[in-house]
C-alpha cells in the first residue's frame, strides 16, 4: 500500500508533466516558461483541449464561442439567492456551476471554462451590495473577468497579469482535483459532475483552498522587521508557514516564479513585492535551519497571494480564480480519461475486525 498513492502511477497522460527534482513544468510539450506571459487563456485551452473535441474551435472562432458561453451561463446569475450570497464565493460558485446541464461535448465544455470566470465576479460584487456585470463578449476572457468584477474595464496589463495566472495553473499532473475529476468522467457522468468534483476538491486548505492565508500571514508580520520573529514563533506553535513546500516539488516551485514575474511587470515599484520577498528570504532560511533534511521551498500560493491581491481579488475568491484556470485542466483530463474508457476502481486493504465465529 502507498500512503496519499505516494508514487503511484495511475493514468498515462499527453496534457503535462510535473519534475520535482528539476523544477520543471511542461505542458502538452511546451515548458511552463514558454507559455506564461506569452499564451492567453483561450490559446491555453485550445493547446490542452486539442484532439478531444472534433469540433472543437480554433483560434479566434475559439475565444469568440467563449464569450457567448460567457453570457449564456450569466443567465444562471439570476439564481444567487440571499443565501448563496451569504456563502463563500468558492461553495456560491460551485453551486451555480451544478445547475449548468451535464455533457461531454464542446458546447458543455465552453459553458464550464466560462462558468467559474462569470459566476465569482458575480458573487463578489452581490456581496458588496453591487449589480452583477453581464459579459461582454467581444472580450479576451482575462479582460472580461476583471471587467464584471469592477464594472469598468480594467488596464490591458492587469487583464494580461490575470492571463499569466489563468495559464500557469491550468494543468498540473495527477494532483488532488484533477484526479478526482478523472474518477468522476471514468463513471462517465458527464463533464459538469467531473468539474464539480475538481472544484470540490480545490477548495481544501490542502489543495487550492490555502492561497488566501497567505495575505493574512503577510498583513500580520506588517513589516519585513519582523518577519524572523513571527515566521519562528509560528514554526514553534507547529504552524504550517503558508506559501511553502509542495508534496511534488524538492525544489522551487516554477509556478512560483512565473507569477512572480508577472506581479513585477504590473508594477516594477512595488513596495508589497519587495516587502513580500524579504519575508520569503527569512523564511526559506528558517526553513533550512530547522528542517535541513527536507526541502522546503517556495510555492505557487505564495506569489498567487501577492498578484491577485494586486488585481483586486479579495482573499476569499482566490480559489475560484485558482478554478478559473485550472478548469480547462479539468476538462482535457476528463476527456483523456473517457478516451481511455476505463472506470477507476482501486483496491483497499482491510484492516477491520474479523466476524465472530458461530458457536
Amino acid at each position: 500500500m502507498s500512503d496519499g498513492l505516494d508514487d503511484v502511477v495511475a493514468a498515462e497522460t499527453i496534457l503535462s508533466d510535473v519534475d520535482g527534482a528539476a523544477g520543471r513544468l511542461i505542458i502538452r510539450g511546451h515548458l511552463l516558461d514558454d507559455l506564461a506571459g506569452r499564451t492567453s487563456f483561450a490559446e491555453a485551452a485550445e493547446l490542452l483541449l486539442d484532439g478531444f473535441f472534433d469540433d472543437l474551435p480554433r483560434g479566434a472562432a475559439l475565444a469568440a464561442a467563449l464569450g457567448r458561453s460567457r453570457l449564456e451561463v450569466f443567465r444562471e446569475v439570476a439564481g444567487l439567492d440571499a443565501g448563496l450570497v451569504q456563502a463563500s464565493p468558492v461553495e456560491a460558485m460551485r453551486a451555480l456551476t451544478a445547475r449548468l446541464a451535464d455533457g461531454d461535448d464542446v458546447a458543455t465544455a465552453l459553458r464550464l471554462m466560462a462558468a467559474p470566470a462569470v459566476f465569482t465576479p458575480a458573487v463578489i460584487r452581490m456581496q458588496r451590495h453591487l449589480a452583477p456585470v453581464a459579459p461582454d463578449p467581444a472580450l479576451p476572457h482575462a479582460a472580461d473577468i476583471l471587467r464584471m468584477m469592477r464594472g469598468e474595464v480594467a488596464d490591458p496589463a492587469q487583464a494580461a497579469a490575470l492571463d499569466t495566472y489563468l495559464v500557469t495553473v491550468c494543468d498540473h499532473g495527477l494532483n488532488a482535483s484533477t484526479f478526482a475529476a478523472r474518477v468522476v468522467a471514468s463513471t462517465r457522468a458527464g463533464l459538469t459532475s467531473a468539474v464539480l468534483a475538481g472544484v470540490s476538491a480545490l477548495k481544501g486548505p490542502l489543495h487550492g483552498g490555502a492561497p488566501g492565508p497567505v495575505i493574512e500571514m503577510l498583513d500580520e508580520i506588517g513589516e519585513a522587521a519582523n518577519a524572523r520573529a513571527w515566521l519562528e514563533a509560528a514554526l514553534q506553535r507547529g504552524d504550517r508557514l503558508m506559501g511553502f513546500g509542495h508534496r511534488i516539488y524538492r525544489v522551487r516551485d516554477p509556478r512560483a516564479d512565473a507569477l512572480k514575474r508577472a506581479i513585477r511587470r504590473l508594477d516594477p515599484n512595488s513596495g508589497r513585492l519587495a516587502y513580500a520577498e524579504a519575508v520569503e528570504a527569512a523564511a526559506l532560511a528558517i526553513l533550512r535551519e530547522r528542517k535541513p533534511a527536507r526541502s522546503l521551498q517556495t510555492n505557487v500560493e505564495f506569489y498567487t497571494a501577492l498578484l491577485l491581491e494586486a488585481l483586486a481579488f479579495p482573499p476569499e475568491s482566490f480559489t475560484c480564480v485558482f478554478a478559473m484556470g485550472r478548469v480547462i485542466g479539468w476538462i482535457a483530463h476528463a476527456q483523456e480519461q473517457l478516451a481511455g474508457g476505463r472506470l477507476i476502481r482501486p483496491k483497499s486493504t482491510y484492516i477491520g475486525p474479523e466476524p465472530r465465529q458461530a458457536a
